[in-house]
């Protein structure tokens, strides 16, 4: 059939007097369903991508949760240690539970948590005394199994510092502070026991990780308004974490006795620049359960207040 033969086929049929009503109305109900159909495929999409995300979060909780799960609690740090009243405070309401992390080289450095209290350990003949409790925890990122001799708490540190004082004389050898070491399942724990932190809540403080000993210029630089951080140049694994004391814990005249009972000058709390104030040497010791401590001793010639942390 040729053109014009369609044509008047076409022209010859009847059509009723809607019949032009009725074709729009249908082409309006096709676009309006195409259009539902685009709305649908894009909540499918959208669904897709929100089960991805939703999927993603869990396959992130589960690591973490993981992370946590295959360590030591800090309550079981302080059994391992002997300290049950020091265990049994970690898992009461006034511990405060971090699980911070820090990934610095082949390193992952985690906060697990701290507690503060009196009569918690027998680390110094100050135990009557309110002293923090931390639980620091050191594991490679690449599984490699670490060993307290490739770590030693001669060669690392972990330690106060507090925003406002400078990190020299705030800070283990200046706190009383004693740091003990264990291994677990070629993982690092390091447990911190230090002088009552809380009495500095009213400034920002710090617990620092670090490969090197006594604090100093060389690790790190405090700035006009107080706030420390390392130094740029600094080399080895190193971490530094702010506590979350509320400002209500604060002792300022505690700060003062400190200050008072340190035996320094007070310029020498507050200036960038030390003065020639006491140095001081380390030494590791283990004791009979195969934990390792650290000693701290001044050096010989040196004048100071302070008595050794045994």
């Amino acid at each position: 059939m040729n053109w014009n033969d369609y044509r008047r086929a076409v022209d010859a049929i009847p059509f009723s007097a809607d019949f032009q009503e009725r074709t729009e109305e249908l082409v309006c109900q096709t676009a309006q369903i195409a259009e539902i159909e685009k709305e649908c495929i894009a909540m499918k999409k959208k669904g897709l991508i929100k089960a991805a995300a939703v999927a993603a979060a869990v396959a992130l909780f589960t690591v973490s949760a993981y992370a946590a799960s295959h360590w030591l609690s800090p309550a079981q740090v302080a059994d391992m240690y002997g300290y049950p009243a020091l265990a049994q405070a970690f898992e009461s309401e006034d511990a405060v539970r971090l699980n911070q992390s820090v990934q610095t080289e082949n390193f992952c450095v985690t906060l697990a948590g701290l507690v503060s209290g009196e009569n918690l350990s027998g680390w110094t003949d100050q135990a009557d005394q309110a002293r923090t409790y931390a639980v620091m925890i050191l594991e490679s990122l690449d599984g490699t199994p670490l060993d307290t001799d490739d770590f030693s708490i001669v060669d690392y540190t972990f330690t106060p510092l507090v925003a406002g004082f400078t990190p020299w004389s705030v800070n283990n050898w200046t706190l009383d502070a004693g740091v003990s070491l264990l291994e677990q399942d070629g993982v690092l724990y390091y447990l911190l026991d230090t002088q009552n932190v809380e009495m500095f809540a009213d400034h920002t403080v710090y617990l620092a990780f670090y490969q090197g000993t006594v604090p100093s210029q060389e690790t790190f630089t405090m700035a006009e308004d107080g706030t420390i951080s390392f130094v740029e140049e600094i080399e080895g694994p190193h971490a530094l974490f702010t506590l979350p004391l509320g400002k209500s814990q604060a002792d300022p005249a505690a700060v003062e006795q400190f200050i008072l009972n340190s035996g320094f000058d007070r310029e020498w709390f507050t200036t960038v620049s030390p003065d020639a104030g006491a140095a001081y040497t380390t030494r590791e010791n283990e004791d009979e359960n195969g934990s390792k401590h650290i000693e701290i001793l001044p050096q010989p010639g040196e004048d100071t207040d302070f008595e050794e942390t045994n």
